[in-house]
């Protein structure tokens, strides 16, 4: 099996569509739009729970964002785009159209469903590809953005040159992964791998280097570490007091392995051996 394979396989879902449909009707929300006429009483913000599939969700986006400044920019890329959480962020809130790539199909089929429920498909336009050959002409976007994508990634090299080829002089790429802090240690599965040979996670110094031999000149990184810690215990708390998990979050897109995939990996935070690290870095 290659490693897109393996890949695919891990995040395939099935059912996603109806899966979160059907945790919508439990809140009570409509779904679908009729054309020409909004039916649907779902926003970006109630997407958030299961859209934005990285750690921190949309709180972890907002502050990300906070450090660049999109509202000059036009044509961004979104990079492993998922659902198109993030992509439809930035639409709403920049006011920009954006581009999505994301190497599994039924993860963007969805994705345009959620953007139309939203009234956001003309400023979101989802795709399915693989990052690392992406079919836009060289400097067609001005920024862009990859958020837990790395971790599937061996050949990061072959990655940044991609993004390098495909934006502009002046452009910033946003990168929000979880990154090797200490000893490779990390019980799996993990929400982005099922075991250690698909997981292919990098040091910070290494993200760094390789991103300023492409060409790029890093302006910020920052371990955010002690947010996701924070972000954990939230979690824990709202769990205690909801008495469970709500009709829809990440365990939605999970599944069944949710679970013992999000234990792993914040048992790897909590001991040292990874966390979410934010870098930015800019094409001059």
């Amino acid at each position: 099996m290659s490693n897109d394979d393996a890949l695919l396989a891990h995040y395939r879902h099935g059912n996603l569509l109806e899966a979160i449909e059907s945790s919508f009707k439990k809140t009570g929300k409509k779904t679908g739009r009729k054309i020409g006429a909004k039916v649907s009483d779902i926003t970006i913000d109630d997407l958030s729970a299961v859209d934005e599939f990285h750690l921190g969700g949309r709180e972890a986006t907002k502050n990300i964002l906070k450090h660049v400044e999109f509202s000059n920019q036009a044509d961004i890329l979104d990079i492993g785009c998922g659902l198109g959480g993030v992509s439809r962020f930035i639409a709403d809130h920049y006011r920009q159209s954006v581009t999505g790539i994301d190497l599994s199909a039924e993860y963007i089929e969805t994705g345009n469903v959620l953007s139309h429920w939203v009234g956001l498909e003309q400023q979101v336009n989802l795709l399915q590809g693989n990052v690392q050959s992406m079919p836009f002409p060289d400097e067609t976007f001005g920024g862009a953005v990859m958020f837990h994508v790395g971790m599937n990634i061996a050949d990061k090299t072959k990655l940044f040159n991609e993004i390098y080829r495909v934006l502009r002089s002046g452009s910033f790429i946003v990168i929000y992964d979880i990154m090797l802090i200490g000893a490779d240690k990390l019980s799996y599965p993990v929400p982005w791998a099922t075991n250690a040979e698909t997981s292919f996670l990098a040091t910070t110094c290494q993200y760094k280097e390789e991103l300023t031999s492409t060409g790029f000149t890093v302006s910020l990184e920052n371990n955010l570490r002690d947010f996701a810690l924070s972000v954990f215990e939230k979690q824990r708390r709202v769990l205690k007091e909801n008495g469970g998990l709500p009709a829809i979050g990440l365990h939605t897109l999970i599944g069944e392995s949710a679970p013992i995939k999000f234990q792993n990996m914040v048992k790897g935070i909590s001991q040292g051996c990874i966390a979410p690290v934010e870098i930015i870095a800019k094409k001059l």
